[in-house]
């Protein structure tokens, strides 16, 4: 398995590329512009660190040796919003096309320029970091829930409901991607910090006081989903 920390760059990107010239230039090139930089060769290591809350951007080769790029992109956003940029030799339309509705955010064929790689990945990130903006400043509404997320604010029924800070902000991260599957260890480190990937009870405990304040039946909750052994998901 390839799983190598290159740099500790403001932003990681992941490299799924199974040819290590192409991972070497790639790191490289990430790595003198401020990047963070991790690699993995195959499809399942990439889906691995992906789930582990390590990366910002996926850089994704569509032909991996153990399944397809394609099918990356698919497992990822069951789950994940993370940006992801294709890196292709395949320059057909229809691929463009099948990657992107898939849920990839740019595409770029081989062989490329690194100026333009920089560029578009620059962009993905701005992308990604605009629509969180625009999700933390946004209402949601779920039932008789209204979560003002800007006024740190949450009302059930019209009655203010009072969140403990680390209730609100585990609420928060969950509001981030609504409907999107969220695994416990990217909760555990977004809301308690890297060093409590392993503290599943943390969740489990705080989970059920969200329900308790929120839910109308605790027991049968219909906002905050429990995907068992895996994480949660708000519904709204």
């Amino acid at each position: 398995m390839t799983d190598k920390t290159v740099s500790t760059g403001a932003e990681t990107i992941l490299i799924v590329e199974d040819e290590p010239e192409i991972r070497r230039f790639l790191r490289v090139s990430l790595t003198e512009r401020g990047y963070g930089v991790i690699e993995a060769s195959k499809a399942e290591e990439g889906l691995k660190l992906t789930a582990d809350g390590r990366c910002d951007l996926i850089l994704l080769d569509i032909g991996l040796p153990d399944f397809s790029g394609m099918e990356v992109i698919k497992r990822v956003r069951v789950w994940s919003q993370t940006p992801i940029v294709i890196l292709s030799a395949r320059d057909q339309e229809a691929d463009k096309i099948a990657a992107l509705e898939a849920g990839a955010d740019d595409y770029v064929t081989k062989p490329f320029g690194v100026l333009e790689l920089i560029a578009r990945v620059k962009v993905a990130l701005r992308h990604a970091h605009n629509k969180t903006e625009n999700t933390e400043s946004a209402i949601v509404e779920a039932g008789d829930l209204v979560i003002n997320i800007s006024l740190s604010t949450v009302h059930k029924s019209g009655v203010d409901v009072h969140l403990t800070p680390t209730e609100y902000k585990l609420l928060v991260t969950l509001l981030k991607t609504p409907g999107k599957l969220v695994t416990q260890q990217h909760l555990l480190r977004e809301v308690w910090g890297p060093g409590y990937a392993k503290e599943g009870h943390y969740l489990r405990t705080y989970m059920g006081q969200l329900r308790h304040k929120l839910e109308d039946e605790p027991s049968q909750p219909k906002h905050l989903i429990t995907e068992p052994g895996v994480g949660y998901r708000f519904v709204p």
